[in-house]
């Protein structure tokens, strides 16, 4: 993996029929997303997104896609940091956005937070019927990143509104439904089918740089919704919710014995 900067040690990149499979492998912790895994998660999808494989595919092990965001190293942030690591989110948006091929979320659990919204910029997203999303920032303090505050209502229309002010957590029927998850498969099928959906739409002759151009955000657009989102979190930071939020989040979990 020298290929694209330093390891993790959280992350497994394997290809499969001319598709590289990115797995977060963090299960003890949800795959919650350190600083670290946040830098080559975005420095994978850049070193695979120039045309070397027809497609990627980011999945997750155990029982969740991921956690998101680590709170418990965001506790331990100095001030200022918040703001920081929501961009290392956003650059996994703007690496996704940049690539030349499909990018496919394949979730094969629960993805909470920046996670869930990581993967609005994905091309298509599957989930096996363990797949939720779940958007717990403004319950806890915390404000949206990852270029959601556009992705999400493109996806979901007027329903993002209560997603996010609600905290929802949306199981897989209601995804598909909605329009968060474009398939549902079964959990021995969920890697396969990602890969049978790039195979379907990289084939020999088709026109799947220029649709993927044509059809996703703006990046202009996709930039300003970033920017906007820093400030908030920076807001968000600076009046002490966001500390406070982790610190009660992390309290809770403490005192469950998780």
């Amino acid at each position: 993996m020298a290929a694209w900067g330093a390891e993790s040690g959280h992350i497994a990149v394997t290809v499969q029929d001319a598709v590289a499979v990115v797995t977060l492998r963090r299960p003890d912790r949800l795959n919650a997303l350190t600083a670290d895994m946040r830098r080559e998660l975005a420095a994978i999808l850049r070193h695979f997104g120039g045309g070397q494989v027809r497609g990627i595919v980011v999945t997750g092990t155990g029982r969740a896609f991921s956690a998101g965001l680590d709170l418990r190293e965001a506790a331990e942030l100095p001030p200022g940091g918040l703001t920081s690591d929501v961009e290392l989110f956003h650059d996994i948006t703007r690496a996704a956005l940049q690539t030349q091929l499909p990018v496919v979320g394949a979730l094969n659990g629960i993805a909470v937070g920046g996670a869930c919204e990581m993967t609005l910029c994905f091309d298509a997203r599957i989930g096996t019927p363990a797949a939720e999303f779940f958007l717990p920032e403004n319950s806890i303090g915390l404000t949206i990143s990852n270029a959601s505050s556009l992705l999400l209502p493109r996806l979901v229309g007027h329903a993002a509104m209560r997603l996010v002010m609600e905290s929802a957590r949306i199981g897989a029927r209601d995804s598909l439904a909605l329009g968060l998850l474009d398939e549902v498969a079964e959990p021995a099928d969920l890697i396969p089918t990602a890969i049978g959906l790039v195979h379907r739409w990289t084939q020999p002759g088709a026109a799947t740089q220029a649709h993927l151009r044509l059809l996703r955000p703006p990046l202009a657009a996709v930039e300003q919704a970033m920017a906007a989102e820093t400030q908030a979190a920076s807001g968000a930071e600076a009046a002490a919710i966001a500390a406070a939020g982790i610190n009660r989040f992390l309290s809770r979990r403490q005192q469950a014995g998780s």
